[in-house]
């Protein structure tokens, strides 16, 4: 079955949280469990972020705002069935395609298909020194949330030279 990568329609969008939840699902073997609470997808403003989806039905979407002026990758994620396919390649190229410059996210560093996951499609540490203010709100915000005493995070980018 082919999958194309399509931009969100109204309809999709209460399709998300559950391919998200189904995704979170899959870090709770490595000891991460996220806390309770509203899906990312739940909390981007749908009227700002740039949603694609994979598939129609999606099986995935990701979620692009904008961080000091630039894009920024804030949710990639597949529903858990359609994991380990090849599929979230073509989401991130779009993603990357449509960025035409530099993307940020911010990601686990060591999971599988996390950091070391960007790191095959071209992304690279960023340099702390670089982040702009947005940027490290984020990450303060990220801190607070709990997230980063689940595992090493990473601030990775993308440039369109590579």
């Amino acid at each position: 079955m082919a999958f194309t990568v399509r931009v969100a329609e109204p309809r999709d969008l209460p399709l998300l949280p559950a391919i998200e939840s189904s995704a979170d699902g899959l870090f709770g073997p490595l000891g991460i469990r996220f806390p309770p609470g509203p899906t990312v997808i739940e909390e981007v403003d749908t009227g700002t972020a740039e949603i694609l989806v994979l598939g129609d039905p999606p099986v995935g979407f990701a979620a692009v705002i904008t961080q000091d002026g630039h894009p920024h990758l804030e949710q990639i994620a597949l529903h858990a069935s359609h994991t380990g396919r090849g599929l979230g390649g073509p989401l991130l190229k779009e993603v990357v395609q449509r960025a035409d410059g530099e993307l940020t996210l911010i990601t686990y560093r060591e999971v599988p298909w996390n950091g070391p996951w960007y790191a095959r499609h071209g992304f690279s540490e960023f340099p702390q020194e670089q982040w702009g203010p947005d940027l490290r709100a984020r990450w303060q915000a990220e801190i607070d949330a709990g997230l980063h005493a689940l595992g090493p995070r990473v601030i990775m980018h993308h440039t369109a030279a590579g």
